[in-house]
């Protein structure tokens, strides 16, 4: 009995110690899994809670690239950059919901998953993209820039996986990007955020515009 009792009360301290080494990986693993700039997750940790949601009919994948983000650090600074970036992370974060994930996944470049349940994701995209495009709070009212955004149903492409949605939202921002590039030649560039969809059956991107308040 006493070898047995000794041998136990060798076995907790270790037991113990691996419950505490568990619990500091978790944590490590979940802060490895957060952007450090904009606490949105990275790509890894948005891929895993994405992949889960874009099961749904429902599901929205979106993507977000802020335009001319290069001439904004060049111009303005990084911290100014920064500072746009993080106020974009949390503006679509709010958008996206408890229900859906938002993460970033490089540099200007985000993505997220929402969940429409009430059929209005083209109004939400375009008074969002609107937001998207206001100066970051706190910052200098001359940084004007404007974000596009790419996005499309999973119920429009049944079978459909995470990377392949991703692949079609990002020709859908791409289209939004061009008609972006024509409204800036024609001189009234600041005045717009542009939302481009692609829905099933149509070869070409739907796009419309929210005015930034």
């Amino acid at each position: 009995m006493s070898t047995l009792l000794t041998t136990l009360a060798a076995a907790v301290p270790l037991a113990a110690g691996w419950a505490v080494h568990l619990v500091w990986l978790r944590g490590r693993l979940a802060t490895a899994r957060r952007d450090p700039l904009t606490g949105l997750l990275t790509r890894d940790g948005f891929t895993r809670r994405a992949t889960a949601l874009v099961r749904d009919e429902r599901a929205v994948v979106v993507l977000a690239d802020v335009d001319r983000f290069k001439h904004v650090n060049d111009t303005f600074g990084h911290p100014a950059g920064d500072a746009l970036l993080k106020a974009t992370a949390d503006r679509l974060a709010h958008y996206t919901g408890t229900s859906g994930v938002a993460g970033r996944l490089g540099g200007d470049e985000f993505a997220a998953v929402l969940i429409d349940r009430h059929g209005t994701i083209g109004d939400l995209l375009t008074v969002l993209g609107g937001v998207l495009a206001r100066p970051a709070p706190g910052g200098d009212d001359t940084v004007q820039t404007t974000v596009s955004l790419g996005w499309v149903r999973a119920g429009d492409f049944p079978g459909e996986d995470l990377p392949g949605l991703l692949r079609r939202a990002d020709e859908a921002m791409y289209a939004a990007k061009q008609a972006r590039a024509r409204v800036r030649r024609a001189g009234i560039g600041s005045l717009f955020a542009t939302v481009a969809g692609r829905r099933s059956g149509r070869r070409g991107a739907r796009t419309g515009h929210g005015q930034v308040a």
